[in-house]
């Protein structure tokens, strides 16, 4: 809805209701569970959770190979790269025209190189960090890709966040603070302590760089396609991965005693992590890079759950504990919509909601209107129920 009287810059966009808290939530006067708890909301947390599933997969699979001392990271990753070129690489190159992988190449083959080099770094760095550092360490650490994240998302993709998002995200960091607390308890502080120092760097290292690698992956999936962006992390991360391989693993691929239980575990390794690739960016998509790593806190509560079955584990009531908070902070986040500019308007004024609300302008200030779906369907002219992007723009 436009308004000609007055221009209300993107920054001080303000969610209006009758209480501070409804204000602080969405601005909606009448907010009901109902509203709040949506069929799209719960598709995120499931799909979120399935993310994390994946992850966990390979994290038991990794533990499992690390007791039968394989310990060969880029190898793993290298055919997981190798997977993806197989099928999204190929699927790229059968497109004609602007959209074919010769025209990729020849106008962006340098920012998807850059990409896929921050990618395979970011994984290599944080396995290597388990050699140096403790499990406790690495899981605190680990949270820095969340602030980071947000830091460049706000600056490079011009996302705005509301109050309630800072507090879900700090429940989420407690959740995980929990889950450690926990592990110290049972007394799992389990990973090497020769250079602390360089371990938690290195640490810190990976949550930049996977924050620089999401924030890339969420610009591509929604400004370009989930295909594209798979099909050059293939090309670029199997040669990357290919190259550092051969530099630094040659020795210990060689000594690998090839049976048949190395072979499931590895093949269950990359299905793993070949199914977190694909689906990760159509999540993405839906949500926010944001959302989706902190949904991830999760994984290594499944890890967890897994190694008191397969490792016994010792269990804590603190476990569930922190799934709940982790939980109710990722709910908390997508309660509300963040903004990001429209990529298909030029203009600064035009931003974007990712949740299930329609955002309208009311006497000058924007709140969300929680209508029925067919009012919604011809606000923002989708041919289905509005739970995806909405659009709303300002006039100067």
């Amino acid at each position: 809805m436009e308004r000609e009287e007055e221009y209300r810059p993107p920054d001080h966009v303000g969610l209006r209701g009758p209480g501070g808290w409804r204000a602080l939530v969405c601005g909606q006067r009448n907010l009901t569970l109902k509203d709040i708890f949506t069929c799209h909301l719960l598709k995120t947390v499931v799909l979120g959770q399935i993310l994390s599933m994946l992850i966990c997969g390979t994290a038991v699979t990794s533990q499992y190979l690390a007791e039968a001392r394989v310990e060969t990271p880029m190898l793993q990753s290298f055919l997981n790269y190798t997977l993806l070129l197989l099928t999204y690489t190929t699927t790229l190159s059968l497109r004609k025209g602007q959209e074919s992988i010769f025209q990729i190449l020849k106008s962006k083959w340098w920012k998807y190189l850059l990409m896929a080099l921050t990618d395979v770094e970011a994984n290599y760095t944080v396995v290597k960090a388990y050699q140096f550092t403790t499990l406790t360490s690495i899981q605190l650490l680990d949270c820095f890709v969340i602030p980071v994240l947000m830091v460049l998302s706000w600056f490079f993709l011009k996302t705005r966040y509301r109050p309630l998002h800072f507090i879900a995200v700090a429940v989420c960091l407690l959740g995980v603070g929990a889950m450690v607390g926990a592990d110290l308890l049972a007394g799992r502080d389990q990973g090497s302590s020769s250079d602390v120092l360089l371990g938690d760097g290195l640490v810190l290292i990976s949550a930049a760089l996977y924050a620089v690698s999401n924030v890339c992956q969420e610009y591509t999936v929604k400004n370009l396609s989930r295909v594209e962006f798979l099909g050059m992390m293939g090309l670029f991360g199997t040669l990357i991965s290919g190259v550092q391989m051969a530099v630094l693993e040659v020795k210990a691929v060689s000594k690998i005693s090839w049976d048949w239980t190395i072979c499931l575990l590895f093949l269950a390794y990359v299905l793993c992590m070949y199914g977190l690739y694909s689906f990760m960016p159509v999540v993405v998509k839906m949500t926010s890079a944001t959302a989706v790593n902190l949904s991830l806190l999760t994984a290594d509560l499944f890890s967890l759950f897994c190694g008191i079955l397969l490792f016994h584990y010792k269990f804590s009531v603190l476990y569930i504990v922190s799934f709940v908070m982790i939980t109710i902070g990722f709910i908390l986040f997508n309660v509300i919509p963040t903004y990001t500019p429209d990529p298909h308007d030029a203009t600064e004024s035009a931003y974007q909601s990712v949740a299930t609300a329609e955002v309208v302008q009311e006497d000058g200030e924007t709140t969300l209107d929680w209508k029925q779906d067919g009012q919604q369907e011809e606000k923002c002219g989708h041919t289905e129920p509005c739970t995806t992007v909405c659009t709303l723009k300002y006039m100067v």
